[in-house]
């Protein structure tokens, strides 16, 4: 058994616009607004997320009680799962384990594979209302699941996804149709590069 550990947005559905309003709101309601638009909300994925938002000096407790007020009135319609996705991750499941691990909350995305059919898909979903760190929460499935660490896949579009997948010590899978570029997920030096979905399949 292999196990393959997701990242939700960028990876599984298309859901850049709604996130980054999701944190502008947030930051803006506590008085903290990105001045550069888009280009400083992708910074803030370089690294783990709320790593970087510590490191503007946001007060994390009062970001994440405000986002959920924000988060409770998201318009799934505006997200779009990535449809090329859904029979790779049934092919994956057959004989191994499949986990999204994100900076998002496991009810949004619980409730966005619902409505993307995703369902029945993943053993777990370790959000943010887990823990914030991506390294830690990838620890937690690779000593529950008890997988050697040459078979455990982090699959993420972003650097920071990368640098956590390679901190905890498994695999590391960048993808070129999420959030960061082709060009900055490759300087980021991830154990493999792909460009659609399907390639994912090299991994089963």
């Amino acid at each position: 058994m292999k196990l393959f550990l997701f990242d939700f947005d960028g990876v599984l559905v298309d859901s850049l616009d709604v996130y980054e309003k999701t944190v502008t709101d947030c930051l803006q309601k506590i008085n903290q607004p990105l001045t550069r638009g888009r280009e400083e909300f992708l910074e803030l994925f370089d690294n783990n997320f709320y790593e970087s938002l510590e490191k503007k000096g946001v007060n994390l407790d009062l970001f994440m009680k405000t986002a959920e007020d924000i988060l409770a009135q998201i318009d799934y319609s505006k997200m779009k799962p990535f449809t090329a996705m859904l029979s790779v991750l049934v092919e994956l499941k057959k004989n191994n384990a499949l986990i999204v691990i994100s900076s998002n909350d496991s009810p949004t995305i619980q409730e966005a594979l619902r409505l993307y059919n995703f369902n029945g898909i993943f053993q777990e979903i370790l959000g943010s209302d887990f823990m914030f760190s991506k390294k830690e929460k990838i620890l937690y499935a690779v000593k529950k699941y008890s997988v050697a660490l040459n078979d455990i896949y982090y699959i993420g579009d972003t650097t920071g996804d990368i640098k956590e997948g390679k901190q905890a010590g498994v695999k590391t899978v960048g993808v070129t149709w999420g959030w960061h570029s082709k060009e900055k997920m490759a300087a980021a030096k991830p154990d493999y590069l792909f460009d659609n979905p399907q390639e994912l399949l090299q991994l089963n």
